[in-house]
Parts: C-alpha cells; structure tokens; sequence
C-alpha cells in the first residue's frame, strides 16, 4: 500500500506564519504548544491540498497573515503516490484568487492534488456532529465522498450553483420557460451524479465497517445510512429513470418551490444517518464520549476506506482528540494509527499526552510564529 508523506513545509504569510520551513521525517508528527500558538493553522495549511476551504472552512482572505499585503502561499515537497512531488497553493494579493501548482508549474484546481495525496480529517469543532443540523452531516459526507472520488467537490459546487441559478428564475414571474426547463434538466443530470457518489461511499463504507466490527474495540462501530430519497433510488434503479422522475418533480414543485423561496427536494437537503453500533441508538442519543468514539472510529474506518479504493493512505489531520481520551482509548488510537502506515499528524497542548509515542514519533513545540524540534 502507497503512503504518501509530506517531508517538507514552508509557509509564507500564513495565518501567525511570516516564514516558516519545516522538514519532517517521521509518519507520525506530533505538535504540541499552548492554545492559541498555531498548531491548528499547520493542519490547516496542510488541508489546502484538497478542495474545498480547509478544515476551517475559511475564507482564502482570512488565511494570509495580518501583517502581510493578503498574499499567502502553502507549498509541500511530499513522496506522493507518484513519487516525489512539490506542491504549491496560495493566493497573490487580495482578493486575487487562489492558486495551484504541481512542480512549479499551474494547474487548474486542487483536484489535481488528489492524484499524489489524500487528506482526511478530524478537528473539536466535528465534536457536535451527530446533534448537529443536518447540513454540518451533509458536509462531512461530502467530505468522505471527496476523498475517494476527487471530482465530487466539483458536482456538489454546480449542483449548488444550479440551484441557485433555478431560484432567481422563479422569482421573476415573466421568466421564459424554456430557461427554466433547460435548468432543471442541469440540475436532474447533476443530482443524479452527486447522489450516486454518496450512495456508492456509503455503501462500501458500511460494507467496510460491518467486515471489521470488533466487540471489544474501544470504538464502537456505526451502522450508517443516507436519508434522501436520489440517493436510495439510484442504488435500486437505472440513472435514466431516477433522474427523469426528478425532472419531473422539479417541474411540478415550481409553485411550491416559488413560495418558500428555495428547492424543497433533492440531494442538497440529504441527511447522514448514524447510529451506535453496539447499542442501536441513534447517534445523537449517545453520551458525549460515546459520540467522540463513534466519530473516532468513523474516521478512521473511511481512512481505511480510501486507502482500498484509491490505493493509497490518506495523510491524516487530528486535530485535539487525545487529549479528552481516556488512556485505554488514547492508548487503542495510537496503535490503530501507528498500524495504518498512514502519515499522521497529531496536535495537543499537553505533551505528556503523546508520550506512549516516544521514538514512534517526531515532536515539535509550536510558540507563535515558530515550530521547533
């Protein structure tokens, strides 16, 4: 199995980051430093080599240093899947856009990352996940999607501007409806695609999850699921006639869709189900470490997922989640992660934390501005 290493990271104008260069030789990467010192920005800076906006979700302005002129740049020297690589993202002046480079040379977006690293990740603002609206879910399983299928970001982001492309359309009562019919049919041809990305991950995650269950696991597993009705149908059904029933629905909700101001069906308003394995109660029903385990172990399962269907480890960001383990399950995760081969990296502000990783992983003290060995 290829296990795609970041060995090299310089950051320019990032964040608390004026200049930083940092060489990296281990698969295990820990940062430690007190809140507020930036170990969270490193990770971030790391998740800008997928698509998307990080695992923050910021805006690109927010990213360049406060003291700089709202440039920034992120770039990593990596062995990738194809060998070694350099990497290079970044923004030149504000608000220019962002970006992308492989080897020094433009490309046109970050899905052409995905053929040299994956990334998943797991920061505390996740914690609240399964009690969450169901739009935060909905983020996470594109997410999960995107890992394994590095064009999903790209239909998820025309499905949305359809939608949205359809709304001021209905708004103006003397639009022409064959604009409206061309754009439903947009729409139909692009859920239809989403949604069989996410019942396809699904599916085989579920798969993977119930071939691996272990009783004793400190990570009870999740039974998951997707409420959404393309979703379930295109499982059952040809494409063609999923997609035409919603072409179809979508014609006859206009009224109804012209009243609350939005579209009222389809793949954008799609749910994550999870439920506690071991126990059968809906996520969201388990205590809080409960569901810190259950997300844990969902995490890491579609870890293991991508890693069967693109060949590859994804590197993995974990940002925070030992310190509120207790040590037998702190002690499980660094032997589940350790077992992985993955490149993984790990922040806490106590270092007394990682010390069941001594020799195992390369440690580093962040202080604003600077990380250290």
């Amino acid at each position: 199995m290829i296990a795609p290493r970041i060995t090299r990271l310089i950051l320019t104008a990032f964040r608390s980051y004026r200049k930083l260069d940092l060489a990296i030789d281990a698969a295990m990467v820990v940062l430690t430093g007190q809140n507020g010192a930036g170990k969270t920005n490193v990770l971030e800076a790391l998740s800008l080599f997928t698509q998307g906006k990080g695992l923050r979700r910021a805006d690109l302005a927010d990213m360049a240093s406060e003291e700089g002129d709202g440039s920034f740049a992120v770039a990593a020297e990596a062995d990738g899947a194809l060998g070694p690589v350099h990497l290079g993202t970044g923004i030149e002046g504000e608000p220019g856009p962002r970006k992308y480079r492989i080897d020094r040379e433009p490309v046109s977006s970050a899905a052409a990352f995905a053929d040299h690293l994956r990334l998943v990740w797991l920061t505390p603002s996740m914690d609240g996940l399964f009690s969450g609206p169901a739009g935060e879910r909905r983020r996470f399983l594109d997410r999960l999607v995107l890992a394994v299928d590095a064009g999903h970001g790209t239909r998820v982001n025309a499905l949305e501007r359809a939608l949205r492309a359809r709304n001021r359309l209905l708004e103006d009562p003397q639009a022409d409806q064959r604009w409206l019919e061309a754009a439903e049919h947009e729409i139909a041809d692009i859920a239809i695609a989403v949604a069989a990305s996410r019942a396809d991950t699904v599916r085989r995650l579920a798969g993977l999850i119930g071939e691996e269950i272990d009783p004793s696991s400190p990570f009870p597993h999740a039974q998951i699921a997707l409420d959404g009705a393309i979703e379930n149908a295109v499982l059952d059904e040809p494409a063609v006639a999923v997609e035409e029933r919603y072409r179809r629905i979508l014609r006859e909700g206009r009224a109804r869709d012209r009243a609350a101001g939005r579209t009222l069906e389809g793949p954008h308003l799609t749910d994550l189900l999870v439920v506690h394995g071991p126990k059968g109660i809906a996520a969201e029903r388990a205590s809080t470490g409960e569901q810190k385990a259950l997300l844990l172990g969902l995490v890491l399962a579609h870890a293991g997922l991508v890693a069967r269907l693109a060949g590859m480890a994804p590197i993995m960001l974990l940002d925070e989640v030992a310190a509120h383990l207790d040590p037998s399950r702190r002690e499980a995760l660094y032997g589940k992660l350790l077992a992985s081969g993955a490149q993984v990296w790990l922040t806490g502000a106590d270092p007394s934390v990682f010390d069941a990783l001594a020799g195992e992983a390369a440690v580093f003290k962040v202080t604003p501005g600077h990380v250290g060995r």
